[in-house]
């Protein structure tokens, strides 16, 4: 009767543990939490608790619950030494993995710490757009690393040597594999590199505006393998990472997002280009998608038949100098039909004067008819006379 008791006062003392070290893990992590949350709500500028919620409550969680478990597993009694063991192994794998969880998530809420910094929406969102592209393509190296070091540490957890040879035998083999797979997948280790390369030297950004195999697009994603543009009808351009370090292409947005654009008008060398200059600096002036900095008209070019006219217009980014440009196509034409409906080019036909007119429908014959002779003075009549 009394070894029972002391098996059932031995459980019932290891449960107790387990229950109390839960119940203050739990209370301890809703605490914890309920703060962080009620700090990403309030704060504005600071950036505390940004995201922390949706990316470290679960692996929080989970770490609380595999410590109360390491706590509470001494105190099982009666429990065989290899059961023992091979239970805290298995906790202790389940811990690593649930740290490495928790790292991947302090990665995500730093990035969004200091992205919350840098709007995307802003009117000038160069820096904003460089800092968004580095950290996307660095936090996707930070988290490979993460995944790497925390499976090397989950070959350290066994403390049996011949798992420890068998662990380094495998990632011995699986570095030379990964040189074997590096060789054959040419391209795809271009793709890895060129990531690098292109969020240290930054040639494209997230939202860039960029023109690219004869298309105008805007970077939607970047992945480690390749970049999808936007393109203005809402196609999607997929291109390799690699082609932005092999190939040239058009950054329309890589300093600043304003942009100078041209409207080429073609009309009769009898307009007034003055009168034309005025019209688009009223044009231009009253609308809300000019920027005030550029606004111009020059005579670019003469031809037997027509002068092409360039209106010089510049605005805050593509999208609104595009609309700018076909307003003043639009408006330049609609004055010129107005005011100079004959100012448009025209083919002429010069007419000749009267005289040389009556000659042209009269004119002598300059050659002799067929089967006719001409003779040349000192010679002979005919062939004829030279015979017999």
């Amino acid at each position: 009767m009394i070894p029972s008791f002391h098996f059932r006062h031995g459980w019932f003392f290891a449960i107790f543990l387990f229950c109390g070290a839960l119940v203050l893990a739990n209370v301890v992590h809703y605490i914890l939490f309920r703060i962080l949350r009620k700090k990403e709500s309030q704060s504005s500028g600071l950036g505390l608790g940004w995201g922390v919620q949706h990316h470290l409550s679960g692996p929080a969680r989970a770490i609380f619950l595999f410590t109360c478990l390491l706590a509470v597993l001494p105190a099982i009694p009666n429990l065989p030494d290899k059961f023992e063991d091979l239970i805290r192994q298995g906790l202790i794998i389940a811990m690593v993995i649930a740290l490495g969880w928790f790292a991947i998530g302090c990665i995500y809420v730093i990035q969004n710490a200091i992205l919350r910094r840098y709007d995307l929406k802003g009117p000038n969102n160069v820096q904003a757009r460089r800092v968004h592209t580095q950290f996307l393509l660095f936090r996707r190296m930070a988290i490979t690393f993460v995944v790497i070091i925390d499976a090397g540490v989950l070959l350290w957890t066994f403390n049996n040597p011949r798992v420890w040879h068998y662990g380094t035998g495998l990632l011995a083999s699986a570095g030379f594999a990964s040189l074997i797979l590096a060789t054959a997948a040419k391209t795809t280790a271009e793709n890895l590199l060129a990531g690098l390369q292109i969020a240290l030297t930054d040639p494209i950004r997230i939202d860039d505006v960029v023109f690219i195999q004869g298309e105008r697009g805007r970077i939607e994603e970047i992945t480690s393998a390749y970049v999808v543009v936007k393109l203005w009808d809402l196609r999607r351009l997929i291109v390799p990472l690699s082609y932005f370090i092999q190939n040239s292409f058009q950054n329309w947005t890589r300093e600043s997002a304003d942009l100078m654009g041209t409207a080429f008008l073609y009309v009769d060398y009898s307009i007034p280009v003055e009168a034309l200059r005025r019209q688009l600096e009223t044009i231009v002036h009253a609308s809300p998608l000019w920027d005030q900095n550029t606004c111009g008209l020059q005579v670019t070019n003469l031809t037997d038949s027509s002068m092409e006219l360039r209106c010089l217009v510049s605005s805050r980014n593509a999208d609104e100098n595009f609309d700018l440009r076909c307003i003043v196509r639009e408006q330049m034409t609609a004055w010129i039909q107005q005011h100079h409906p004959s100012a448009f080019p025209t083919t002429r036909f010069a007419g000749l004067p009267e005289t040389l007119s009556g000659q042209r429908q009269n004119p002598e014959p300059t050659q002799p008819p067929p089967n006719s002779t001409v003779q040349m003075p000192g010679a002979p009549s005919s062939p004829q006379s030279h015979r017999g």
